[in-house]
Order: C-alpha cells, then structure tokens, then sequence
C-alpha cells in the first residue's frame, strides 16, 4: 500500500490504491480545508509534494485545467484529484481561512503571483547625490520630483514588458522575465539606456525648475529567483527573493567606484554581448561577497 508521509504534521498513511490525497488525509482525522468540497472547483485543499513526485499519478483533465488556469508548477496538486502508486510527502499549503483568503486573491495573477522560480534580469537604479540635490528643497518638490522621475522610468519599463516592483528611497528595482517572457536580459539592457535617456530629457525641467539636475547609476543580473506576490492584501507587489536581487545592487554599487552609469554582470553580458557596445570591464571586490567581472554598456549596435 502507498504512504504518505504528512510534513511537518509527522504522521504517516498507508493508503489503499486510488484513494484521493484529501481522501486520505479526513480518513485519518488530518484537517483539510476544501472550499469546493473537493470537487475541482478551488485550489484550497492543494498539497505540495516535497518528495517522491514521480509515485504521484499524472494531473487528470479536471486537475489540469485548475494547474492551468492557477499557474501552478509540477509539484504543487489538487489534493481532491491525486492519488500516489508509492510513497511520497508533502504538505498541505492552506491550513486556515486565512490562507483561504489569500489564494482567492492570487487567483487572477496565475504563475507569478502564486510563487514560481523563474530566470529573472534585475535591474536596480539609484539617483546619485539625490541628498544633495534634495537639500534646501521644499519636500513637497522632493516628492513631487521623485514622482515624476518614477513615472518616466516606469514608462520605460514596461516598454520593454518589465514592471517596477520596489522603491527604496530614491532607487527602485524592476524585473524582466517574472512573466515568463523570453529575452529578459536583452529587454532589461534596452530599459537600461532608454532610463538613462528619459534622465536626460528630465534635465531641462529639474534646471529650469530647481537650478540643479542629477544622473542615475544602473546594475543589471540575471539569475534563478522565486517571484511572487509580497505585502498587505491592498497593497501588494510581485517580490523578487534570493540572494540574486542583492547581488544586483552590488552591480548597481559598482558604478560609484567605476566611473560608469550602466554596469552589468558577466550572465547578463554572455546574452547580450553581440548587441551592445561595452566600455570598461571592471573586476569589483566587496566584503558583501566574492570578485565580480562587470562590464560597462554604453550603446546598443
């Protein structure tokens, strides 16, 4: 008979064959929320499979249009639809109403907002000197100057399919690829110089307004991160977590010591390398982390 082995609950289930996960678990006293009622109809009563994927029988129709329609990876199952041919362990990923109400609310963002590890370019911006250009400033017009330089980079972004998912003070990171789109290093660098551009083209007015401009450092990576919905219910953004995003403000730090605006790691270059003119190549080491190869990008091709 399959076992199933329940995390971090540590009770273990010999099962008769083609019994349903969520079967199983009510059978035995294991609370399992089912909003539907275990008839395919909600994604409450999935379980993460953590070990012995393969002994999980394959996704039924029914499964497979919630997998689809939800964006959910391989590993993560209907508990009402699955049944197991050997043993595996897993555990159950809405314990309470709480929970509940979270997967209602990531319904409609699919794959990135549920939680996926994707290859994401992030980019990381920051403002040069914006304390001393802010100094003396009213702070209305530091916010209302902050706003209008968000709003031009933002518009750039997304010209290239990314999204900006933080600001931190006066700097901001962006994501490329979260959606599963192709090309994100190459798109990223694009969003890169257009920024730089749109920070130009800003000069006149920060001049004519404030009697001072500023310019704008850029860092790019690209590495595997696990993206997904992050923060209060109204005011959620898609995060991007892992040792990745600080490695890309390293790259971003960079550019101080450098001289450079626009700096990228050696991951993103590999992709982009035939298509960008590049400057300098610097090797930067920091105590946050080994030796970084960097390279500086000053035009497309």
């Amino acid at each position: 008979m399959p076992t199933i082995h329940y995390a971090p609950d540590g009770i273990s289930l010999d099962v008769p064959e083609g019994q349903t996960l969520l079967a199983a678990a009510l059978s035995a006293g294991i609370p399992h929320i089912r909003a539907c009622g275990g008839n395919a109809r909600c994604s409450t009563c999935r379980v993460a499979v953590l070990e012995g994927l393969e002994n999980v029988d394959p996704r039924n129709e029914r499964e497979q249009s919630l997998a689809e329609w939800f964006g959910l990876p391989p590993s993560v199952r209907m508990a009402c639809q699955t049944t197991v041919r050997g043993p595996v362990r897993v555990r159950r990923l809405a314990l309470d109403q709480e929970d509940v109400q979270i997967i209602s609310r990531l319904r409609a963002g699919k794959a990135a907002a549920l939680g996926a590890k994707l290859p994401v370019a992030i980019l990381v911006a920051d403002i040069r000197d914006f304390s001393a250009f802010s100094e003396g400033l009213q702070p209305y017009d530091v916010i209302y100057v902050l706003n209008r330089y968000f709003e031009a980079m933002g518009r750039v972004v997304a010209a290239e399919g990314g999204f900006i998912n933080n600001y931190m003070g006066d700097g901001l990171t962006a994501l490329f690829g979260a959606d599963g789109q192709p090309d994100a290093p190459w798109r990223a660098v694009r969003a890169a110089l257009g920024m730089l551009d749109a920070v130009k083209q800003l000069e006149p007015y920060l001049v004519t307004s404030h009697g001072r401009a500023f310019d704008i450092g850029i860092g790019i990576h690209l590495d595997e991160v696990v993206v997904g919905p992050a923060g209060a219910s109204d005011t959620k953004l898609i995060a991007a977590m892992g040792g990745a995003v600080d490695f890309a403000c390293r790259v971003e730090s960079a550019n101080k010591e450098v001289g450079s605006r626009l700096l990228v790691s050696e991951p993103v270059y590999s992709v982009v390398a035939d298509k960008v003119s590049v400057g300098r190549t610097a090797r930067n080491a920091s105590k946050q982390g080994p030796e970084l190869t960097l390279h500086e990008i000053t035009a497309l091709r």
